[in-house]
């Protein structure tokens, strides 16, 4: 350093300051084309933008100080030292940048392909994984590091982890046979035979998350889904039918009672959220109790979380439109013989006890 004059010192230092100014001005700059992408519908110009932030700054500050060593004429290996150095900074710096890239291309298409609700980041996960790895070899190379002893290391070493990473392992390929097989997706509802249900909201390398409708989080290890059976209420569609179950007393028309049944099904599937309006709704009495006529109206709704409000008014009209008809309602008769002392028997009371009916 004993030959180098302050007048280069002063350059590079000027060089470094333009640099710092210059990265600034990317930086609000990127910031502002960030901005402006994001208001687009398009994906592409969101992801062109966001590269452009991510490598705008540090690379200007690589080549500001390229350019400061340049300038001071730094001696020859200590030159060499000083582009190998920064040479492996930028292409570590590019490789992250790619990796949030090409992860964030892999989300998009994964979003598009399974709706609004998809969230796979087991997909975006290995591609970040993958990445990153190809360019930390890279910059190894970079640095003059040899990768072929490190390749033959890996390839003994991965042995090693792959058995004592076993559960990971089997998590993680489950995961993505699940995914690929279209078993789950993101959104939908499912149940194991285990008891858990609800929607399904992520997948990632070793858990799937689904909330459930009181709206807690359940994490179910990926495995399961290989070892049990499991209902997906969103396959092969989203709707679905709805058996709701009531009964009527034996004095009631059954043909009339169909008639008005089916009406107010009509009413429910025109008026309430999540019912389907051109669906035609069935009646069908299935059973003759004690008392009552059993029988079961197949409503239909859009997915498996509106079946409950479309019960639950269901059941409110059908009972105001039962009291508006007057039809009895179906309690229970008993009829109470008390024998006499002489051995004579005869109706001496009769009495009706109320059961819980339908209605």
């Amino acid at each position: 350093m004993g030959d180098v004059s302050w007048e280069r010192v002063i350059a590079a230092g000027v060089v470094l300051a333009s640099a710092l100014a210059a990265a600034v001005v990317l930086r609000l700059l990127t910031g502002r084309l960030f901005k402006r992408a994001g208001d687009t519908r398009a994906t592409w110009d969101d992801l062109a933008a966001r590269l452009i932030k991510d490598l705008a700054v540090p690379l200007s500050v690589l080549l500001g100080l390229w350019v400061a060593a340049k300038v001071v004429q730094l001696p020859r290996g200590t030159l060499d030292v000083t582009a190998k150095v920064l040479t492996a900074v930028a292409i570590f710096v590019v490789t992250l940048a790619l990796a949030r890239l090409i992860a964030s291309g892999v989300s998009s298409v994964a979003l598009a392909r399974q709706g609004v609700a998809g969230n796979v980041t087991i997909f975006a996960n290995i591609t970040r994984v993958v990445v990153l790895g190809v360019g930390i070899l890279v910059m190894l190379q970079s640095l003059g590091v040899s990768i072929t002893p490190l390749l033959g290391a890996l390839g003994v070493g991965g042995l090693a982890v792959a058995l004592a990473l076993q559960d990971t392992l089997a998590n993680l390929f489950a995961g993505v046979h699940v995914l690929a097989a279209k078993t789950i997706e993101p959104g939908d509802y499912i149940k194991l035979a285990s008891g858990q249900e609800g929607y399904v909201v992520d997948i990632n390398w070793r858990n799937t998350t689904i909330r459930t409708l009181s709206d807690n989080i359940e994490v179910i290890p990926n495995m399961r889904f290989s070892d049990t059976i499991l209902t997906n209420y969103h396959r092969p569609a989203q709707d679905m039918s709805i058996l709701v179950y009531a009964k009527v007393a034996y004095e009631v028309d059954l043909d009339r009672f169909e008639e008005l049944l089916i009406e107010v099904g009509h009413d429910v599937m025109k008026e309430v959220q999540g019912g389907v309006a051109d669906c035609d709704i069935f009646v069908r009495f299935n059973d003759f109790n004690d008392a009552t006529v059993g029988f079961h109206v197949i409503l239909r709704s859009s997915e498996f979380g509106d079946q409950f409000r479309i019960k639950h008014e269901f059941l409110k009209r059908l009972h105001r439109v039962i009291r508006e008809e007057g039809i009895a309602p179906p309690y229970w008769h008993h009829r109470v013989v008390i024998e006499e002392k002489n051995g004579q028997a005869g109706a001496a009371a009769k009495g009706e006890l109320a059961s819980d009916g339908a209605f």
